[in-house]
């Protein structure tokens, strides 16, 4: 993550997050309600001290379920207090019983049946609440939050996508050169995800660094209403009023989630991707060869909802949503400059 541009400079105000984990709470966002009848129970939780999928297997077991029957949204940090469902197919009509469930950390908060299975990446994404000590700039924090607030930042994947020490990485490039071969499909998935994270990544940076930003539209572009998946490409007779619905935030530019078929832009745009993808060949092979589709993803985020009060001149609390799939640690990396040092998981 280094190596990557920031959107607002190099900040230079250090801090401390995380310092308990009260420090971090995550709320899980799914964006529709619940249904109240069918196969599935859905089980809203509130954990601290232990990660999503052991207290999945707890409740599983407890319901007397197989793990392939459990799912759930995303992933939620250990180190952290987080609300998040989770799903186990469970057939009947009658409600099942939590209350003499017991896990250290682990509050169950409701329970009630869906008509359908809560799929890996079905939410609309997450509320976060923040408290950052420490601070040794007050005034630099302040001005690089109400800059974040306006215009965003660089819609990175974290470096908890990559695994300790950029390990997720490394074997994935392994992978790629035929030296190493995953062990199922789970871990097939996680480095298949760090590859192309990592490709996404870099032309977000490559764009950041040629333009200075990235919000600014060009012919060929692929753009995307925000919070949806579906893209377009920017016709030169357009630009105008794209720009404007960029402006808006009601756009976002996207840049590519590699895989098989095409990138998306045209023109110079699509040149300037096929160029800062192509020192990268291994891994786009890897990509295409175990049928991985490509996809787009915007290349800012503008956190919404961000507000923030200060308990003192070193203490800050600051609250946010994020959509699906986009980082608190890219959030707070553009705000101190030791701030993505830890391992949170918030997809």
């Amino acid at each position: 993550m280094s190596e990557l541009l920031y959107l607002h400079g190099v900040p230079s105000a250090t801090g401390v997050i995380k310092a308990n984990p009260e420090d971090f709470v995550v709320i899980e966002d799914l964006g529709y309600p619940y249904d109240g009848e069918g196969e599935q129970v859905l089980v809203r939780i509130r954990k601290i001290g232990c990660n999503t999928r052991f207290v999945a297997e707890a409740i599983a077991k407890f319901l007397g379920v197989h793990q392939r029957d459990m799912s759930y949204a995303g992933m939620k940090d250990r180190h952290a207090v987080t609300e998040q469902t989770l799903c186990f197919r469970v057939p009947g009509n009658a409600m099942p019983n939590l209350t003499g469930f017991q896990l250290e950390g682990v509050e169950i908060l409701q329970v009630i049946r869906h008509k359908r299975k809560l799929r890996t990446g079905a939410l609309a994404g997450n509320a976060f609440r923040l408290v950052v000590r420490q601070i040794s700039d007050r005034a630099e924090v302040e001005a690089r939050l109400q800059h974040i607030q306006q215009s965003g930042v660089p819609n990175y994947f974290g470096e908890q996508r990559f695994g300790r020490g950029g390990n997720n990485l490394t074997q994935a490039k392994l992978w790629a050169e035929d030296k190493f071969r995953p062990r199922d499909r789970s871990m097939k998935g996680i480095l298949l995800s760090a590859a192309r994270s990592q490709l996404f990544n870099q032309v977000t940076s490559a764009r950041l660094q040629r333009d200075g930003v990235l919000d600014q539209v060009q012919a060929g572009d692929a753009l995307q209403l925000a919070g949806r998946g579906s893209w377009f490409v920017a016709q030169a007779e357009e630009l105008a009023e794209l720009q404007q619905r960029v402006n808006d935030h009601e756009l976002r530019i996207t840049a590519p989630l590699a895989g098989r078929g095409e990138l998306g832009p045209q023109g110079d745009a699509l040149a300037f991707e096929q160029a800062n993808l192509a020192p990268a060949a291994d891994l786009l092979a890897l990509l295409e060869r175990e049928r991985v589709d490509a996809a787009r993803r915007a290349m800012l985020v503008v956190p919404k909802d961000l507000r923030w009060n200060w308990w003192d001149d070193v203490t800050l609390e600051m609250q946010f949503w994020l959509p699906a799939g986009s980082f608190a640690t890219s959030v707070v990396r553009e705000l101190l400059s030791n701030g993505a040092a830890a391992p949170i998981s918030e997809e």
